[in-house]
């Protein structure tokens, strides 16, 4: 079993940056597909960004291709998200989640057995 904590959401402009951090518990971390998900007021929560326990396998959803990168740092037991150019319809709750390695997809949610309790970013126009 794993435990997620998210942090470093906050408030910023339009093209600005951030960097959400996703920290994990347990010392089987690198067993876990991690993936970084969004749920939007009154919308269904959405894959973003997934990445494979050693770190060379990565997806993103196009929507945030080349302008999002997520990074794992297995030492730290830490998975990031780095927030580029940032626009209003990025604006939503964060939720990092962990899946067991061997899974069919990164980006199917039904993956995903264990979540963080999410950090809200909110972009102003």
């Amino acid at each position: 079993q794993v435990q997620l904590i998210e942090s470093g959401g906050g408030l910023v402009q339009a093209g600005d940056s951030l960097r959400l951090s996703c920290a994990a518990s347990g010392r089987t971390f690198t067993s876990y597909v991690v993936g970084w998900f969004r749920q939007a007021p009154g919308k269904e929560r959405e894959f973003v960004a997934a990445t494979s326990g050693s770190g060379n396998s990565i997806d993103y959803a196009d929507s945030v291709k080349d302008r999002f990168a997520i990074s794992r740092r297995n030492a730290k037991n830490t998975v990031y998200l780095q927030m580029n150019s940032l626009k209003p319809e990025d604006t939503a709750v964060y939720y990092c989640a962990a899946a067991p390695l061997g899974i069919t997809t990164m980006t199917s949610i039904q993956e995903y057995h264990y979540w963080g309790q999410g950090t809200q970013v909110t972009v102003s126009s």
